[in-house]
């Protein structure tokens, strides 16, 4: 009893468990954030530290204890070192109203930083160093020429939140406080709806990559944020191609700790692909240090390298996955840097066989039998019409009709299943032809022609476990576009494949065995 009673947790803590859209950041992550920081920072009484996307206000507590304690001989005085560090140091721009509150009551301790209980004495305003004001998206033929945000989703009344957040809203961030920082520091929205011009259902998109544009524009020393880990991968969530490949080949994130599992940095918040958080250096040019935080295990595996090891645009996150592939390129060769040399040259582009009309997961124009001219067989999603097929006319087939005569395997171009990595594939008969659902394997008729038994053995393939283990290097969220398949090398289609026939040509060892089968079904 006697410990509830001296109970006397964090509120940021609990706040960090609140919310899935807009995460807030327990302070642990916070210092872990902060420690990556060189630490002489905070024995500067000039270092200046911003946080472009304020929701709680934990970065700049904690930065604020640091400065207290590392000018404490350089400014004597306790109120003098306060009102410095808190007037001429630390600013934020907060993403709302509500969070700029939040944010003054937990560092000036005073939703109001000239108010009463406020524990600087050097504002003549309410809002301090922790600046809100409202912003409205700019309306460019349907969406915000900032954000990328829908105006049908987005246009709100103006008493409600716009979602604009300020830093990401100008082309001139450096006007905002009119001054150079040291230090930019924070956890970015990571997303906002942008809603679907075509019509159908509403769809969120990244935006955490322009709160980093925005702060390499300022020029700082030092950048350190948490985002999702997907942008590493190229995964689809409307992060630009080119900006990752721009960054990675920068060389300047010199610190980047990467957790496979979200709930290992947030308690209770499910990411998909995981998070990390990075420190970006201006000054540097080199290896990054990388630390990959397993889930299953609880294991961090540390490695000293460049994050496009292999000049292909993308981070290989597992250190693991970087050996087998070591073994697989002695074998290949530099197989994954062209897609005609490896998996994802068979697969075809999503909606293959469909337009934004005909042939969609919800079109329901079929007949249950085949009969007059509904001839061509046609694979739909099961879960949502409670049956495998139906039959259409030859005139229902937008377009690649040449290809429903031939031999292929159908794969779901979507999975979220856990371990398993994608859905299962199966054999599609000539006079077929599927809705977008599924990805069509060996679509080029023309180029590789297959016959039943090799698209069997293709099934047989892919249902390996090294298979999947090689497509989940880049598949981290729930979509499974042709580009997922880039580590996973050809076979020989004439003979069928198992994971014993797999390991023995590419020399795979028993650790490396058992990695993937811990992670893959």
């Amino acid at each position: 009893m006697a410990e509830l009673i001296n109970y006397n947790p964090d509120v940021l803590s609990c706040l960090a468990n609140l919310s899935n859209d807009e995460v807030f950041t327990p302070p642990e992550i916070a210092n872990k954030i902060i420690d990556l920081l060189p630490q002489n920072l905070f024995e500067n009484k000039n270092t200046t530290f911003l946080d472009p996307g304020c929701k709680s206000g934990i970065f700049l507590r904690e930065i604020g204890r640091r400065l207290m304690k590392g000018l404490e001989k350089k400014i004597p005085n306790i109120q003098e070192r306060i009102d410095h560090i808190y007037t001429k140091q630390i600013y934020a721009l907060p993403i709302t109203e509500l969070t700029s509150l939040l944010s003054r009551r937990s560092i000036y301790c005073s939703t109001k930083a000239n108010g009463k209980y406020s524990i600087t004495q050097g504002f003549d305003n309410e809002q301090g160093n922790i600046i809100f004001e409202k912003k409205n998206h700019t309306w460019i033929n349907g969406s915000c020429s900032f954000c990328g945000a829908n105006e049908n989703m987005n246009s709100r009344d103006e008493s409600l939140e716009s979602h604009a957040y300020q830093f990401i809203h100008t082309n001139k961030p450096e006007e905002i406080f009119n001054m150079k920082f040291d230090v930019i520091i924070g956890n970015p929205p990571f997303q906002l709806n942008i809603g679907n011009t075509s019509g159908n259902s509403s769809k969120a998109k990244a935006i955490y990559h322009k709160f980093i544009d925005q702060a390499i524009a300022l020029n700082p020393r030092y950048i350190s944020m948490i985002t999702p880990s997907r942008w590493m991968t190229k995964s689809a969530d409307g992060v630009p191609d080119q900006w990752v490949e721009k960054l990675i080949k920068s060389n300047k994130i010199k610190i980047l700790h990467d957790y496979i599992n979200s709930k290992d940095m947030f308690p209770g918040v499910m990411i998909e692909g995981g998070v990390n958080f990075f420190l970006w250096e201006n000054d540097y040019n080199g290896k990054c240090e990388y630390s990959f935080h397993e889930s299953s295990s609880k294991k961090t595996i540390p490695s000293s390298i460049y994050l496009d090891k292999r000049n292909i645009g993308i981070v290989v996150r597992d250190n693991n996955a970087q050996e087998i592939l070591d073994k697989i390129e002695k074998k290949e060769g530099n197989y994954y840097c062209d897609a005609q040399k490896n998996f994802s040259g068979l697969v075809s582009p999503k909606d293959f066989f469909t337009n934004k009309t005909y042939l969609t997961s919800s079109w329901k124009n079929y007949k249950d039998k085949k009969t007059g001219e509904n001839q061509i067989k046609y694979y739909l999603n099961k879960a949502m019409h409670k049956r495998d097929y139906g039959w259409i006319k030859k005139s229902d087939v937008p377009k690649n009709i040449l290809t429903s005569q031939s031999h292929k395997v159908l794969i779901p171009a979507a999975h979220g299943g856990h371990q398993k990595i994608i859905g299962n594939p199966f054999y599609s008969e000539p006079g077929s032809v599927c809705s977008q659902t599924y990805l069509v394997i060996g679509y080029d008729f023309k180029k590789h022609n297959f016959n039943k038994n090799e698209c069997q053995n293709i099934i047989s393939y892919i249902s390996t476990k090294f298979f999947r283990y090689l497509v989940s290097i880049k598949k981290k969220t729930q979509n499974g576009p042709r580009g997922v398949y880039q580590f996973v090398p050809l076979q020989n289609f004439k003979e069928s494949w198992t994971d014993e026939k797999l390991y023995k040509k590419y020399n795979i060892s028993d650790d490396e065995i058992n990695l993937i089968n811990l992670m893959i079904k």
